[in-house]
């Protein structure tokens, strides 16, 4: 795993040095608020990561704590977030979480699966996001990039992420789960696309399965 994740960085280097993902961004800029990161990773279903870093960032600084912001009227946290997908279903989420989080856990972003799951419109790689950005325990956040590429390499052999998480936690070693999400997110971006991928500058394609394949004769 440490020749993939090496093979992923020396390619993005070599291209073009890769901006760092949203999550990421959030964790440097908000000093790894829990809470931040949580709602940030909510509002950056489907949207851009540029845009869900300065959206996320406009929302807390009118709203610095979860009280504040369950206390916030649906429209004013609409005209925040209006420029990102769903942002009528996104308001009234974020909003509720934040209730929820000041009502239920005292302020405080819990720290374990179960719980986080618990909360509206958290599923398995919100909350493993949340535990590997926010608190930094050992998780594998798995979306489309970590999907694709984890298949593509030959790593795993699955058909959705959901099982992609469990079959990386089988197979990698938990000492590499923290690198894996934001690795693997900037390579999708950047190099590993869904459409043409760049094999061609790839540093680690001799270890794909997906160029073995296309390339056989």
């Amino acid at each position: 795993m440490e020749k993939i994740l090496r093979g992923m960085m020396d390619t993005m280097n070599a291209v073009k040095p890769p901006r760092m993902t949203a999550l990421r961004e959030l964790h440097d800029v908000e000093g790894g608020d829990p809470f931040a990161i949580l709602i940030g990773t909510i509002l950056s279903a489907r949207t851009k990561d540029e845009n869900t870093a300065r959206v996320t960032r406009n929302l807390f600084e009118r709203y610095k704590t979860p009280r504040e912001l369950a206390a916030a009227k649906v429209k004013d946290v609409e005209r925040i977030i209006k420029s990102i997908g769903f942002y009528h279903v996104k308001a009234k989420r974020i909003i509720e979480v934040a209730r929820i989080i000041t009502t239920q856990h005292n302020g405080k972003v819990p720290q374990n699966m179960g719980q986080l799951v618990m909360l509206p419109g958290v599923g398995r790689k919100t909350a493993n996001c949340v535990l590997v950005y926010a608190f930094e325990k050992p998780a594998i956040p798995v979306d489309t990039h970590v999907h694709r590429i984890s298949n593509r390499l030959g790593l795993v052999d699955t058909k959705t992420p959901e099982n992609t998480e469990l079959a990386l936690m089988e197979k990698i070693p938990e000492k590499y789960w923290l690198q894996i999400n934001d690795t693997f997110v900037m390579y999708g971006q950047n190099i590993c696309k869904p459409v043409s991928p760049m094999c061609h500058v790839c540093k680690i394609k001799k270890m794909c399965r997906y160029y073995s394949a296309k390339n056989a004769s």
